[in-house]
């Protein structure tokens, strides 16, 4: 397993190297970057120093680093040597703080774990520090959220990222481990404001806010490194191939979807209301504008300085396709 993991941190070495070339980096060009989409911490930090050898001349100055990571795999000496790599925000996949909604979700760790993880990263010096909590499965109740919000603040995380259970295909759980009550959500963010965090995304809260989740919403360009990652170049979207041997035998391989005009204006207008970004009124047509100028007379949008925000996350697709209809 070492080996094969020793393999993929080269291949992706490889692909940094093309993917520069590609996007015409320059030094210092790079304002964000993320390592996750998986479980980072099962790989040896040692095994990242390559990498960051190659992309620390593409960092910017105050560059946010972020690396995810599960409680049961992030040891002392792994967030140590992350962070003397440059890494400066750290989210972890907590989930709960709760050991039997821990237990039903399948997580590998307990809330122990989760509480050691967050304060060895404090230990550590991390500048930042998130955490993802988990809501609407199926024995959650307001009191049980209520803890495991207030579990987050004590132990001094920045950020948090809350997100209702989804049901997928092909997992252990089915629509009967979810709890369909839909103030949950609304009662989530109320707790999580009223502590002094900013709602700038439908799941993102913070004191700060996360400027690589920023990036996405501003659909801004951004380079996919690894099995399975997404990079966004010019009008195009590039997929990496989803399976690690396939990505090992050629981290190249790429399949590209062309955006059109309207497929971006779309996705402004989707992702804008999913967040704090809004959207510029000079993307809209007559028609469009004329239906945002209803919901602001409404009190659903507010109008400042020529963009468009909304007020209610939660509502913000039932918008969308009024708009676009």
């Amino acid at each position: 397993m070492h080996a094969t993991k020793k393999v993929y941190m080269q291949k992706i070495c490889e692909q940094f190297t093309f993917e520069a070339k590609r996007y015409a980096l320059a030094p210092e060009s790079i304002s964000s970057l993320f390592i996750g989409g998986g479980t980072p911490s099962c790989i040896e930090a040692t095994l990242y120093n390559d990498f960051f050898r190659l992309i620390t001349p593409y960092l910017s100055k105050d560059v946010e680093i972020t690396t995810e990571a599960n409680p049961n795999s992030a040891s002392l000496e792994w967030l140590q040597t992350m962070k003397h790599f440059g890494v400066n925000r750290i989210s972890f996949g907590v989930q709960s703080f709760n050991d039997e909604k821990l237990k039903y979700l399948g997580r590998a760790h307990d809330s122990d774990e989760a509480m050691r993880a967050l304060k060895d990263a404090k230990r550590c010096g991390f500048e930042h520090i998130s955490l993802d909590l988990i809501y609407g499965v199926k024995n959650d109740t307001r009191l049980l959220l209520q803890k495991d919000i207030e579990n987050a603040f004590a132990l001094g995380c920045d950020h948090i990222s809350a997100y209702e259970l989804t049901i997928e295909a092909g997992t252990k759980f089915d629509e009967r481990d979810k709890k369909e009550e839909e103030s949950l959500g609304f009662f989530v963010a109320s707790e999580i404001q009223k502590r002094g965090f900013t709602h700038y995304e439908i799941s993102n809260f913070g004191a700060y806010k996360c400027r690589h989740n920023l990036g996405y919403w501003h659909l801004k360009e951004y380079i996919g490194i690894g099995a399975g990652a997404v990079g966004m170049h010019k009008q195009s979207r590039l997929y990496n191939a989803n399976d690690i041997d396939e990505y090992i035998d050629d981290p190249l391989q790429v399949s590209i979807e062309h955006l059109s005009d309207e497929d971006i204006k779309m996705e402004k207008i989707f992702l804008g209301l999913r967040s704090e970004v809004g959207i510029d009124k000079n993307i809209l047509d007559i028609k469009r504008q004329k239906k945002a100028q209803i919901l602001v007379d409404e009190d659903k949008l507010i109008y400042k300085n020529e963009r468009f925000y909304n007020k209610d996350y939660f509502i913000s697709d039932a918008i969308a396709l009024y708009l676009i209809d």
